[in-house]
């Protein structure tokens, strides 16, 4: 296979065409980020509908080569993104999914070692953080190269319903949830601004009291929106194929920008050799460096509650089996 690329040429991977896969190739078809997609999925023929599918829809958007693949197609990838796993029930956590997608990522992540990749792996399957440190150990890739979507959608939702709240542009909201995305993340809120006013004056100013109920009632939304929306719909899909794109927007446009990606730590807030979400600095080659929020005393042992249950989870799969 011919591994050199023309210059012009971005290309990203999705590994499973599922609702997530297919929902996230369909927001970069739409977003000019890349000139060419491959979908692979173990259902050959749902990844060539797929392709059929979203490139019919290239007449209004800039010219795009998409087509079903297999792993020889990945050698060139600038982003190889991984949906590929088993769905999230109504009553099941993402923790509960564990053993089921860390099987898939066996069969998956030495497909991509063997050929040599030197493109960015973003891990999307869930329970996210226990995947991306899998594919860390089972892909030999460097560390900055393996990051995970995190809580990036997590935060995206916090600010969307802070900006409700307060009745400003959510866009103005500065706030993260960090630790696992899932149920022991936590939002940040002694370091939450809305464009640089401390959260607990913003909401003096706007006249929204008493906020301790208000951010743990928003918290708990939060917390709790991938459960409702599964209730509902069956799947979540749409929110975190936005949130993927933004995050392949920052590395193709190497943007240096901030997000609360799922990335490998050593020593930050004195947790080691696990992957957990906190804000970091993404660019062309992946992550650059995470950046220290401000945390209380409280969410800190909050965030070390949340890293002990990740720890528990990878102790219990045994990794050095790998």
């Amino acid at each position: 296979m011919e591994q050199k690329k023309q210059a012009d040429v971005r290309k990203v991977a999705i590994i499973g065409c599922g609702f997530v896969g297919s929902s996230t190739a369909f927001a970069l078809m739409q977003s000019s980020l890349f000139s060419e997609m491959v979908l692979i999925d173990v259902d050959h023929a749902r990844a060539e509908g797929e392709a059929m599918d979203i490139s019919h829809g290239l007449t209004f958007f800039s010219p795009m080569k998409i087509y079903a693949g297999d792993y020889d197609d990945i050698v060139d990838a600038d982003i190889i993104i991984i949906t590929a796993g088993a769905n999230q029930k109504p009553d099941e956590s993402r923790l509960d999914l564990v053993h089921k997608n860390v099987e898939i990522f066996r069969s998956i992540i030495p497909e991509i070692s063997q050929r040599n990749c030197q493109g960015i792996l973003l891990i999307v399957s869930n329970p996210v953080d226990i995947l991306t440190y899998v594919a860390l150990k089972l892909s030999g890739f460097p560390e900055k190269r393996v990051i995970g979507s995190g809580t990036v959608l997590d935060t995206a939702r916090l600010k969307y319903l802070l900006g409700e709240y307060l009745g400003v542009d959510s866009r103005s909201v500065h706030a993260f949830i960090v630790g696992e995305h899932g149920d022991s993340e936590l939002a940040a809120w002694s370091s939450a601004t809305v464009s640089g006013v401390p959260m607990d004056r913003f909401c003096e100013l706007r006249g929204y009291l008493p906020r301790d109920e208000a951010m743990d009632r928003i918290y708990h939304e939060v917390k709790m929106s991938a459960y409702e929306i599964i209730d509902r719909k069956k799947a979540t899909y749409y929110g975190i194929a936005t949130a993927v794109k933004r995050i392949c927007e920052c590395i193709v446009r190497n943007e240096h920008s901030v997000l609360p990606i799922s990335s490998i730590l050593h020593g930050e807030y004195g947790l080691e050799n696990l992957c957990l979400s906190m804000p970091a600095i993404v660019d062309g080659d992946g992550v650059e460096q995470i950046v220290p929020l401000s945390l209380s005393e409280e969410e800190q042992a909050r965030l070390r509650a949340s890293a002990d249950a990740l720890r528990d989870v990878i102790a219990d799969i045994k990794l050095d089996n790998m």
